[in-house]
């Protein structure tokens, strides 16, 4: 995985593990399960890219649609969308449900990264 993203990157069922599970050693990984017919995930995709751009090469922020790909939601008890998941280590250590203002997302991730870098 490219670790320096400006943008969201596309997860699959198959992608889940190295680019959630695996990279999250290296840097913590934003995880937005979301639906294309879900009104309230429209209205957070922006405020995640503009993440995606803000802390490149200090996180990285994915998507997964639970549709397409129901797999990793099922295994992490995703059961309303939006949910942001922020992995670390490979486990998640900050979990946001529904859109979030811009500040509280970042003060969950910049917690992960601070963690990150002291460890």
């Amino acid at each position: 995985m490219n670790t320096l993203l400006a943008q969201p990157v596309s997860l699959t069922s198959a992608s889940f593990a190295s680019e959630v599970l695996d990279a999250s050693e290296h840097q913590p990984v934003l995880v937005d399960f979301w639906a294309s017919w879900c009104g309230p995930c429209k209205a957070i995709a922006p405020v995640l890219q503009a993440i995606a751009h803000e802390r490149a090469g200090q996180a990285v922020i994915a998507k997964i649609d639970v549709d397409a790909h129901p797999e990793p939601a099922a295994h992490h008890g995703i059961r309303s969308i939006p949910t942001l998941l922020i992995f670390r280590d490979r486990r998640v250590v900050s979990t946001l449900v529904g859109v979030r203002p811009k500040a509280e997302i970042l003060t969950h991730l910049d917690a992960a990264i601070a963690t990150h870098r002291s460890a």
